[in-house]
């Protein structure tokens, strides 16, 4: 079988440059084996426009944030499900100095944040001993439908390998690669944290960084928002809540742990007045970076391999916008941007 492309992985990035380059009328083979603790089928699928304690404005958001939501609603018109819809976060303060944190940046973030009208119905749903402050617009993308969605396409179009990758079955020329019986131009790895293996990408500054979550049943509390106190509450699918997440540098496997679900559960007991029920604990390793910027591009010595991972916990903002501009690189030689071409490692990829 002869294609344009094999993209190994179909996680948030596999999955929108292989849209992009099927869009485009280029031929692709996505490899993947579908596993279950994916990052982004644990992600909460949250794109919020500020971020830190310093509540800045989260990186080139101006422009991704447009480009997010017109490509999930047309991924999503196209698999016939609703992708994307926006939402506000309610940001229920802890502390008097992240009240004021908030307000003082108020007057120099007027386009996302301000403050919820009555405040005070929410004391129906959660205790709270200071104000709410509102992000606004955010928006709120369905992972599971447009995984789920977008396999079916491809193994409707016979695009899709429903295996593990294995190197000894992968062959690089200078000007073509084989996997099995199948060849293309080249092979593009969009493996998530399994890229910090990658014997053609190992030298890049990967960070490992693992996140936990609890999934629970609230059906008395409004689907209408997301509401954060340190843990965030976040709609999920099948009526459920996606309740985390932490950032861990140091860890020694990719389990759940008992202290995380102990201390969420704490929180939700004196944060959350209404009865709820956990049904799920998960957890899983984030493909991040030390400079917290995507790898995209080719390899500056192999031309036939690429690249398309790093995107940390702002995939489902960064992937989107940047699988467009890989795609315009691949088929019409587009310039990427210098911030994330892995061009910018040239001389860590070529010893």
């Amino acid at each position: 079988m002869q294609v344009d492309y094999i993209i190994v992985g179909q996680g948030l990035s596999g999955t929108f440059l292989s849209w992009n380059l099927i869009s485009a009328g280029k031929t692709v083979l996505v490899i993947d084996d579908d596993q279950p603790s994916s990052s982004t089928k644990v992600a909460s699928g949250v794109i919020n426009p500020v971020t830190g304690r310093r509540i800045v404005r989260t990186w080139e958001i101006e422009k991704l944030l447009p480009f997010a939501w017109n490509a999930y609603d047309v991924l999503g018109k196209e698999l016939g499900v609703e992708l994307v819809r926006k939402c506000n976060i309610l940001n229920f303060h802890s502390t008097p100095q992240m009240e004021l944190a908030f307000r003082e940046r108020m007057p120099e973030e007027k386009e996302y944040l301000r403050l919820p009208e009555d405040q005070e119905a929410w004391r129906a749903y959660f205790n709270f001993p200071f104000s709410i402050g509102e992000i606004d617009p955010c928006l709120l993308i369905e992972l599971h439908s447009m995984l789920s969605g977008w396999r079916k396409k491809l193994a409707g179009a016979n695009a899709l390998l429903t295996t593990r990758f294995e190197w000894t079955e992968c062959q690089i020329e200078p000007d073509h690669v084989r996997y099995q019986n199948h060849t293309a131009h080249k092979i593009i790895f969009c493996e998530g944290t399994e890229g910090i293996d990658n014997r053609y990408f190992s030298s890049l500054p990967y960070a490992r960084n693992k996140g936990e979550a609890i999934i629970a049943d609230i059906p008395d509390l409004p689907r209408t928002n997301i509401y954060k106190q340190g843990l965030s509450l976040v709609p999920w699918h099948n009526n459920l809540w996606w309740i985390g997440s932490t950032y861990e540098w140091n860890f020694s496997d990719l389990n759940p742990t008992v202290e995380f679900r102990r201390n969420a559960q704490t929180q939700l007991f004196h944060w959350l007045k209404l009865p709820f029920e956990i049904v799920d604990h998960i957890a899983s390793e984030r493909p991040a970076n030390m400079e917290r910027r995507p790898f995209v591009g080719l390899h500056p010595i192999h031309q036939s391999v690429g690249l398309f991972n790093g995107m940390g916990t702002k995939g489902c903002s960064l992937a989107p916008y940047y699988a467009k501009q890989f795609s315009d690189y691949l088929i019409n030689q587009t310039p990427m941007e210098p911030l994330v071409d892995i061009h910018r490692f040239k001389k860590i990829l070529s010893r």
